[in-house]
């Protein structure tokens, strides 16, 4: 009796993006700003969720974005808001430049484009607020551009892919350049987010599952067995501590003051507790030099122990100082008084939530 003998299977030379494909089909996840299978996602919804995972994680971002679209369902709506009512919505998901630029780029988008999205590269990066990745992403995954979005995720499947022994940030540009190399001849928005889903469910920092990945035969990293050590990344730098001193003022009838920081810089336009500059060389005792004005002899009493938080280039330790005034205690020049209940509803970034739940305490 003959007996079939089946043919071992041919081992690919490169990655081949159909393989990639094959496995979106069967393994993408469910998002709330991602189209059903066989439907192209919105402009908007691509631009502002890609906006808001910016450093940011997807299990942060839901709520935040399923808010945004109750709040403003289009870019028009979203465009007519004012500022302040876009950053108190933002309050907590942190690097408060991206508020303000999403706001900025529904302006422009209305102004220069009508309320549509243009379906174009070099149109989209030329909006407030949208990069080379923003623009990738929004092209691909939103109108099929041919176009690779490259996210943290991306650059480790790619590193791995091709074991690309350079050190980011460096490597950047040649991750870009192969994962260009990968890019299909057509459906490159279902590439782009299959890339992503790969890094961030099969191809992970650590342990990553290898044997569930549809590029694991052609892998170098893999075939070697040091995947986890890619992709390479240069020592990071550590900021230098800076210091300062937050002034948490309390009325009598349970308001607390408030004002605006600039727009331009570091948390601009956000809401603050009175405070002096942030300094490497601060000096405690002189803190009450930077106090609030009130009109009239302030008790300060400083909080033991310090206000810790950790920025992108440094880390911040503030000293609180805590004063009581009466109800009739009028705001300086550019502050406001805010009752305490309200609170929640202000667009306080996260460091001076952390100072007012240390006074409030």
């Amino acid at each position: 009796m003959n007996v079939a003998v089946r043919a071992p299977r041919r081992k690919k030379a490169t990655p081949d993006p159909a393989d990639l494909l094959a496995w979106y089909d069967r393994h993408r996840r469910v998002l709330p700003w991602r189209a059903r299978k066989g439907e192209r996602t919105h402009p908007y919804a691509v631009w502002l969720s890609e906006i808001m995972l910016q450093q940011t994680t997807v299990k942060t971002v839901g709520a935040y974005y399923i808010k945004f679209l109750v709040q403003w369902p289009t870019v028009e709506t979203l465009a007519r808001s004012p500022l302040d009512d876009v950053l108190r919505a933002w309050a907590g998901l942190g690097y408060y430049a991206r508020a303000r630029n999403l706001h900025a780029c529904a302006i422009a988008v209305v102004e220069r484009h009508g309320g549509v999205f243009p379906a174009d590269i070099e149109a989209l990066r030329a909006l407030p607020g949208i990069g080379e990745y923003t623009a990738a992403a929004v092209g691909a995954i939103a109108f099929d551009l041919p176009a690779v979005p490259v996210d943290g995720n991306v650059e480790r499947v790619v590193s791995r892919l091709f074991a690309v022994e350079e050190a980011l940030p460096a490597a950047k540009p040649e991750i870009k350049r192969l994962a260009a190399s990968l890019m299909p001849p057509a459906r490159t928005g279902d590439f782009a987010q299959g890339m992503m889903d790969l890094g961030a469910t099969i191809c992970t920092p650590k342990k990553p599952a290898c044997a569930l990945c549809p590029f694991d035969d052609v892998c170098m990293a893999r075939a070697r067995g040091d995947q986890e050590t890619f992709p390479r990344k240069a020592p990071k730098r550590e900021g230098k501590l800076r210091r300062g001193a937050a002034f948490v003022v309390l009325r009598a009838d349970g308001y607390v003051l408030l004002r605006q920081r600039p727009e331009k810089g570091l948390l601009g336009a956000m809401t603050e507790v009175p405070g002096s500059d942030w300094s490497h060389d601060f000096d405690v005792s002189k803190a009450l030099d930077a106090a609030p004005k009130l009109g009239a002899k302030v008790k300060w009493r400083k909080l033991a122990g310090e206000v810790t938080h950790v920025f992108t280039h440094f880390p911040l330790a503030l000293t609180v100082f805590v004063a009581q005034v009466p109800k009739t205690a009028a705001a300086p020049k550019g502050a406001r008084w805010v009752e305490v209940v309200e609170l929640p509803g202000e667009a306080l970034p996260n460091v001076m939530r952390k100072v007012l739940a240390h006074a409030l305490d």
